[in-house]
């Protein structure tokens, strides 16, 4: 039995439906993590989960039992919120136990989980301070330990991370996911960043307006994105994506084309910079180069007119094209570049966007 089953779940404010039919499926010790843009749905899935949020219809299954109706208290859930939320009067310690006193566990027991809690997260020598007394990382762990010493069968992470500076939420993401395989506890993670989403997730769940564009193992996800949207939102500088009609891409692509209008998609980093390489290739005009140490990214303007016409919504401005290059390569603005795509490493969608087109 797996340890959540979302079945069909939908939720609806009068006449305004935010979730159209959620299905997914959980084993016990995995790590989903659901990520999507701002008000695709996926606080709203996870507020349903804990029972923060009513079910409209479709059903929520935590360890072989239906938590529709279920008060947030006694469905066997933690969670850590994005704010912390801690009581800022308590200290450290009874932050941690506050919930297990109102169950009314035994205190050498909340001793014992707080004090294990505390072990783990290595905040023994802060128990007794309070959380004014603590830097954003120690707060993000204090809320962390909160959750740890219910034990619960789900932990429920709302971007936990999302207060934190850059370099901090690196090393907290690290901390989360070492965790996580430590407590081997199911976990729900909710976040907008995607480079968190791939890191952390064993599950990835790709959400945009309400629905599941895509679910899988994050890899898979990159290399094989379902949709137009997917492909963009997965994958930082995002997939270049170029309308094509059925004429262009044969002349271009050869045998094994599609008889229809695509997307052309192509990743930063799979062009190559040569003329002899097999693939489509692209005269470019550099335009902007970013430098970001181990890397460079080249912004241009494709130059050839049959090497693409105008984009669909979403997509970048005609004639554009972003490149990643090695850090050590970098065209000077004005330059004029040849790019080729190989054939392998191409990606075609229907004109849509909507389904992805195997070569």
């Amino acid at each position: 039995m797996s340890t959540l089953e979302i079945r069909s779940l939908r939720k609806k404010y009068g006449g305004l439906e935010i979730l159209k039919g959620i299905d997914i499926t959980l084993e016990k010790g995995g790590f989903l993590v659901l990520v999507g843009p701002s008000g695709c749905g996926k606080s709203t899935l996870l507020r349903m989960v804990a029972g923060l949020e009513t079910v409209t219809s479709g059903e929520i299954d935590i360890g072989g039992r239906i938590v529709n109706q279920i008060e947030p208290a006694d469905r066997d859930i933690a969670m850590v919120f994005q704010n912390y939320a801690l009581y800022p009067h308590m200290t450290v310690y009874n932050n941690m136990a506050y919930g297990l006193r109102n169950r009314g566990m035994p205190k050498g027991e909340i001793d014992t989980r707080v004090q294990e809690a505390a072990r783990i997260l290595e905040l023994t020598a802060m128990l007794e301070r309070k959380p004014g007394q603590l830097s954003g990382g120690q707060r993000q762990r204090v809320a962390m330990g909160r959750a740890i010493v219910r034990q619960p069968k789900v932990f429920l992470f709302d971007e936990p991370l999302s207060n934190l500076d850059a370099k901090l939420r690196i090393a907290m993401r690290v901390e989360i996911r070492k965790l996580q395989r430590r407590l081997n506890t199911t976990s729900i993670y909710v976040t907008h960043d995607q480079l968190e989403a791939m890191t952390l997730a064993d599950v990835l769940v790709v959400m945009n307006g309400g629905q599941v564009e895509q679910i899988g193992n994050p890899l898979q996800i990159y290399e094989k994105p379902a949709t137009t949207f997917v492909a963009s939102f997965i994958g930082a500088p995002p997939m270049n994506l170029i309308s094509m009609q059925p004429d262009e891409l044969k002349v271009r692509l050869g045998g094994g084309a599609p008889g229809e209008a695509v997307v052309l998609g192509i990743r930063p980093e799979d062009f190559v910079v040569s003329g002899e390489a097999s693939g489509i290739a692209f005269d470019l005009a550099v335009e902007a180069v970013e430098r970001v140490g181990a890397e460079t990214f080249v912004y241009g303007t494709r130059q050839r007119e049959a090497d693409g016409v105008a984009a669909n919504p979403g997509e970048l401005p005609p004639g554009a094209l972003i490149v990643r290059l090695p850090g050590s390569s970098a065209p000077a603005l004005g330059e004029h570049i040849r790019v080729v795509a190989p054939r392998q490493k191409l990606h075609l969608f229907s004109a849509d966007g909507q389904r992805r087109i195997e070569i």
